[in-house]
């Protein structure tokens, strides 16, 4: 009987993408895009993005994957834009409008009033995320039960704004628009800030534009559209050293940490990245007492 031939598979070179996303994409669209031009089903990302937005969003590949946690926890900046007036049942533009205000209402919030709260939501804030946001309650994601017409309300939460800038202010007969730049905890809904903005100076408001321009130390500037990113990973121990602290690691130790055993501790607290003298990722390291252990190994062939 004839047997089929053995197709070689081809190793899957690790890496993070920097991804400049168009609007329209979802996060999930982004991940199944790449996931044909790597040929891999290992992709993930870092960080959902509304469809409404467009910026940063990082893509995993292979080994790359187990990065990702660390890189969504980083803090992130936007750019956006805030209109004052309205208010939508989403938060931002891709929701239906359910409330707006006069022309006098509008016209009684001068920037004074703006200012003031926009610094009233700097700093460390509790925030109520949108109802139509992607976090899970009991293993279902709020948006899909106010898709649903469930009427409910997410707790709150803390979260830390950095920054939050009012670039430009442009009035007009029934509405305030707001430019604003934000940098600000992993975690943080611009469109809660629009929301919350707009409720504090008594008439609406919502997001109708959103840009992310960094995570961590990743920049748009740096990032390509989703067709161009075949070429364009960055090698684990350069992403790593990006997103972790490091320490470069001889070759004996590397031999350990490949083999899932103990090096010796050097006082770091929390994970860190373990580096071979030519800059590769051994391991991801955390240290108990007198022993770094390895908490993710990379093997060469990953």
């Amino acid at each position: 009987m004839a047997h089929s031939p053995v197709v070689p598979v081809t190793p899957v070179i690790p890496g993070i993408v920097l991804v400049d996303k168009e609007g329209g994409w979802t996060s999930h669209d982004l991940v199944a895009k790449a996931r044909g031009i790597f040929n891999t089903r290992r992709v993930g990302h870092a960080g959902t993005l509304d469809p409404m937005a467009t910026g940063l969003v990082i893509l995993g590949v292979g080994g790359a994957t187990r990065l990702l946690g660390y890189v969504s926890d980083a803090g992130k900046s936007y750019q956006g834009t805030i209109l004052l007036g309205a208010t939508t049942n989403t938060d931002d533009a891709d929701g239906e409008v359910f409330s707006r205000a006069t022309s006098e209402e509008v016209a009684k919030v001068g920037d004074e009033e703006i200012a003031a709260g926009v610094k009233a939501l700097t700093g460390s804030i509790m925030q109520r995320p949108s109802n139509f946001s992607a976090i899970k309650v009991n293993g279902v994601r709020s948006y899909a039960r106010a898709r649903a017409g469930e009427e409910f309300e997410l707790a709150a939460r803390e979260i830390q704004v950095e920054k939050f800038s009012i670039l430009d202010t442009r009035r007009n007969e029934d509405s305030i628009e707001i430019d604003v730049f934000v940098t600000c905890s992993s975690g943080t809904y611009i469109r809660a800030l629009a929301r919350d903005l707009g409720e504090a100076l008594g008439v609406g408001g919502h997001l109708t534009s959103l840009r992310r321009t960094s995570i961590g130390g990743f920049k748009i500037e740096d990032a390509v559209k989703i067709e161009e990113i075949a070429d364009r990973r960055i090698p684990l121990g350069e992403a790593a050293a990006r997103i972790l602290p490091t320490r470069k690691v001889d070759l004996d130790e590397q031999v350990l940490l490949r083999n899932g055993r103990a090096i010796f501790a050097v006082g770091k607290v929390g994970a860190y990245a373990a580096l071979n003298t030519g800059g590769d990722l051994v391991a991801l390291l955390q240290e108990e007492g007198e022993r770094a252990k390895p908490i993710a190994v990379f093997l060469e062939e990953v």
